[in-house]
């Protein structure tokens, strides 16, 4: 193994954590995390499997939606930038990971 550590192929972008799009990323996850909790709470009460199933799919539809945003601000920033700056490499990064997404 290489004297590198971890830490040095972890790539981190620094958010402007005021910014419109930043609050409205918290703000989606934290509605998920509420529906999330929902469907415990479901679970503990025994509910019809069929509401909890559906309550499942609305999460799924919202984690996408989320990815959706989240990948549309990776290209318009990160990759761009990147790009810009002849890191191409950074092409076949975002290749991977929506091959990874539309499993």
């Amino acid at each position: 193994m290489s004297g590198s550590s971890c830490c040095d192929c972890v790539k981190h972008k620094h958010r402007d954590v005021n910014s419109k799009e930043y609050k409205s990323m918290i703000r989606r996850l934290k509605l998920i995390e509420g529906q999330v909790r929902g469907i415990e709470k479901m679970v503990e009460e025994d509910r019809y499997c069929i509401d909890i199933l559906i309550q499942v799919s609305a999460i799924q539809s919202a984690l996408n939606a989320f990815n959706k945003e989240l990948l549309a601000q990776h290209i318009h920033g990160c990759v761009v930038d990147d790009i810009r700056h002849g890191k191409d490499e950074v092409v076949d990064e975002l290749v991977a990971a929506v091959q990874k997404l539309m499993k």
